[in-house]
């Protein structure tokens, strides 16, 4: 009987150690199981949180920038007086060019108003329109000197001030002191509204002018063109040196300690701050070299250099994913190391290439510290007709922008911002299509 119960109270022990091990395992399960879910809560919140200050940022610029592509116009009757364009009747070129279309606009507007009749009304009264009415008045006449002494309705851009007056931009019930456009104005705007004579239409200018002092008149096409030229000279050297580098290095190249010393320089080089480019250029390119600033040649090769590194490791990270087993083949087949190479590794490896260098040209596209340092930050109003012109590139015409101290600016800026946005949109785009389109799986 003893060693029955003796048994019986061992089974017991045992089975309440083995219950306390299992209840200590369940516990640990379950803590783990909470340590899980409270971790994947946490990084479901960053998401959700990064993609809140996305939406908010895109948001703030979007509504800051889409009433920019809409520019407000005053229809005015123009008499295009023969005695202030032409008084000798000669029709010379220099003598149109000359002449005071500003007499022209202020008697258009004088007609609508003719109670302004002192000095300072008379200038407030102009100061409604855009300074750029006289020239597109001077325009028409230069295009076709027959108008002269004819009455045209024209549409000309409002001032600035105007144009945010009708965006809401500035606000009515603030006292005089405190806004940009008195309450004299203010009337004859609403007048001018009675009147139908007051429009909103499609802002062409910003989409085909250059830089301008008044931010009615200014465009971003100047940087546009100054951006796509620079870019032109960036994928002209960065693409065929990068690809290369990254050949003779991941093919061809001998392992000693030469080849590694350049190897950790490239990868030093691609976390290099972008400015220091723009002091390499700024010592070589235009103090040594004397090359011209402002120039898009000049910031092409600056923003060379930068991309460089970027595409040499990119162009090796393509060819470092070829199979060896592409290259044995070919070698098993006859093929030299240069015919294995340029005929079987490199084509597959060029999709990588592509993206990478797609990659690397959007990271240049939106640099503006290394061109900042040659000369490209200067006010440039023609637009450029080659590499060799001045011009300035698109982030830096927001910098221009942004630095600004009239209202209309900002809208400006915002606006510029969104059509950097859209190409790096659309350049980041191909690349992921390039990617996919062409990608092979081993």
């Amino acid at each position: 009987m003893s060693n029955t119960s003796n048994a019986k109270r061992e089974k017991g022990a045992g089975s309440k150690t083995a219950s306390r091990a299992m209840d200590k395992v369940h516990a640990s399960l379950r803590k783990r199981y909470r340590a899980e879910k409270r971790f994947r809560a946490y990084g479901l919140i960053s998401v959700v949180v990064g993609i809140l200050f996305l939406v908010v940022l895109m948001a703030s610029i979007l509504a800051k920038g889409y009433p920019a592509f809409r520019q407000t116009f005053i229809t005015l009757d123009v008499y295009l007086d023969p005695g202030v364009i032409d008084p000798e009747g000669s029709r010379d070129a220099e003598v149109l060019r000359l002449a005071d279309y500003n007499r022209l606009v202020r008697g258009s507007l004088q007609i609508i108003f003719p109670d302004a009749s002192g000095r300072t009304e008379r200038r407030k009264l102009v100061a409604l329109v855009s300074n750029g009415a006289p020239f597109q008045i001077q325009g028409l006449v230069m295009e076709d000197p027959s108008l002269v002494g004819q009455t045209l309705t024209l549409e000309v851009p409002a001032s600035g001030d105007l144009d945010m007056l009708m965006k809401g931009r500035i606000d009515r019930s603030l006292p005089e002191s405190e806004r940009r456009l008195s309450d004299l104005q203010i009337g004859w705007v609403d007048t001018l509204i009675e009147q139908g004579r007051i429009h909103k239409r499609w802002n062409k200018a910003l989409m085909t002018r250059g830089d301008s002092r008044d931010p009615e008149m200014a465009g971003i096409w100047g940087a546009v063109k100054g951006s796509f030229y620079m870019l032109v000279v960036t994928l002209l050297l960065s693409f065929p040196i990068g690809v290369a580098a990254a050949v003779y290095l991941d093919e061809f190249a001998p392992r000693n300690r030469w080849t590694d010393l350049i190897e950790i320089n490239i990868n030093n080089l691609a976390a290099v701050p972008s400015i220091v480019f723009g002091l390499l250029g700024l010592a070589v390119f235009l103090n040594f070299f004397g090359m011209p600033r402002s120039a898009p040649l000049v910031g092409g090769l600056v923003l060379a250099v930068m991309t460089l590194p970027t595409v040499i490791i990119s162009s090796r990270a393509a060819l470092t994913s070829v199979p060896p087993s592409i290259r044995e083949a070919a070698l098993g087949m006859g093929a030299s190391k240069m015919q294995a190479t340029f005929h079987h590794v490199v084509p597959l490896a060029i999709p990588g290439m592509l993206t990478g260098t797609i990659i690397g040209m959007a990271r240049a596209l939106g640099e503006s510290a290394p061109l900042l340092m040659i000369g490209m930050v200067a006010f440039i109003v023609d637009v450029p007709q080659g590499f060799m012109d001045p011009a300035t590139a698109l982030p830096v015409q927001i910098y221009l922008w942004a630095d600004s101290p009239e209202r209309a600016f900002v809208e400006r800026t915002s606006a510029a911002i969104l059509v950097l946005l859209a190409f790096l949109i659309a350049m980041n785009a191909l690349a992921i299509y390039l990617r996919r389109r062409f990608e092979r799986r081993w």
